[in-house]
């Protein structure tokens, strides 16, 4: 059995999907935990990678919290990322990649209204496909052929129609 999560790593994994500044009362919402518990564990989050030899790093602006690469190191990211993407988009791939397929609607309530921009480049670079939900007016997004190949990352074969004979 697996415990739950600490409120700390549920709030370094909203932050890390969300892409953007995040203020405290909808990490709260999000992480359903009261504002005053969300700001001790934002505390002890932010300390924790102050204090490690780590790449990112938590921010603090306007009230708003954002988990980013530190300084210097994107140039560095970039170069080696064997695709053109930007962070935002390549989140939202990243969320996709995790869930396997997702309603793109649900998607959006992820990772914002910016994640339609990033679908359409994801489709435009063949990374995602997309088929429309038969009993809803969403769409279900799943990673492409190409996806796995550009990243080297196998199916699931536990994935329905993707295993071989039983």
């Amino acid at each position: 059995m697996h415990a739950e999560p600490s409120l700390a790593s549920r709030l370094e994994a909203i932050l890390y999907l969300k892409g953007r500044p995040v203020s405290a009362k909808e990490l709260a919402e999000l992480a359903q935990a009261e504002r005053q518990e969300v700001e001790q564990a934002l505390l002890v989050l932010t300390t924790g990678y102050a204090q490690r030899d780590t790449a990112l790093e938590i921010i603090e602006q306007k009230g708003r919290y954002c988990l980013q690469l530190r300084p210097g190191l994107s140039d560095l990211v970039q170069d080696m990322l064997p695709v053109n993407l930007s962070t935002a988009t390549l989140r939202t791939l990243a969320t996709i990649a995790l869930k396997k397929r997702i309603l793109q609607s649900e998607l959006v309530d992820l990772r914002g209204s910016g994640a339609y921009d990033h679908i359409k480049e994801l489709l435009a670079q063949d990374f995602i496909e997309r088929k429309r939900q038969t009993d809803g007016r969403s769409y279900w997004l799943t990673l492409s052929e190409k996806f796995h190949r550009t990243f080297s990352v196998l199916p699931d074969m536990s994935t329905p129609g993707l295993a071989g004979p039983a």
